[in-house]
């Protein structure tokens, strides 16, 4: 996917009302295709949607969406189509994390690593890393923060098998940033963030939270790990 202009970013965390898994398994069934017919309208509209399972890994959550949209009103429009149509009235927003991606003022020349999460085959773990920065930090000159960035990228190229995709939440969320990550290997990830924590840069976090993790499914997967085959 070709980032041009103004590309919003949504981390949708949702839950499922345990009473849906108590209904009889034609209302189930109804429920789940009127889900999925939900998702290919959204698409249609121009609204890209990664989904991952939380189910059992998340206190809450069971479904992680990472959606892409040239307006945050189609986002909205998605949500929206989405909790009135069959499972999604089970559905509650347990987290929303908002973003919007733009040109790094730290990196001149993006590497494979930087928004590729947006490209090619999407990897089996999705990680929902959110992040604030201090007051201190951006009364920092600009210099200062380049040299302190450039130690923080340089560990980051030391592990290529972990992608990333930065959005700026500045004026849209609470929080300053928020990055997806996305891995087959959530050991190399480990060893990633362990790292960065000894870099001059982690000085001037104040919140890293909500991290949410999910692995990578289509809807259809996902529904037939809530209810079994043949849903």
């Amino acid at each position: 996917m070709t980032v041009e202009g103004s590309i919003f970013v949504q981390a949708v965390a949702l839950g499922l009302d345990p009473a849906w898994r108590r209904l009889p398994p034609e209302e189930r069934a109804a429920d789940a295709q009127a889900f999925l017919d939900a998702e290919d309208r959204t698409s249609a509209d121009g609204v890209r949607t990664l989904t991952y399972s939380s189910i059992g890994l998340e206190r809450g959550v069971d479904l992680l969406l990472l959606r892409l949209a040239p307006e945050l009103d189609l986002l909205e429009s998605a949500g929206a189509r989405l909790a009135r149509s069959g499972l999604g009235r089970w559905l509650s927003v347990r987290d929303s994390l908002l973003g919007r991606i733009a040109a790094s003022q730290y990196v001149t020349k993006p590497t494979d690593q930087e928004r590729s999460v947006l490209d090619g085959v999407p990897k089996r773990y999705l990680i929902v890393y959110p992040f604030t920065k201090s007051t201190d930090w951006y009364l920092l000159s600009r210099e200062a923060r380049q040299g302190v960035m450039n130690e923080h990228m340089r560990v980051g190229h030391g592990y290529p098998t972990v992608r990333q995709l930065l959005a700026y939440s500045f004026g849209l969320d609470d929080g300053d940033f928020l990055v997806a990550y996305d891995t087959d290997d959530l050991a190399v990830f480990g060893d990633l963030v362990r790292e960065l924590r000894s870099t001059e840069s982690r000085r001037s976090t104040v919140n890293d939270r909500p991290i949410l993790i999910g692995i990578r499914h289509d809807l259809a997967d996902f529904v037939e790990l809530l209810d079994g085959p043949g849903t």
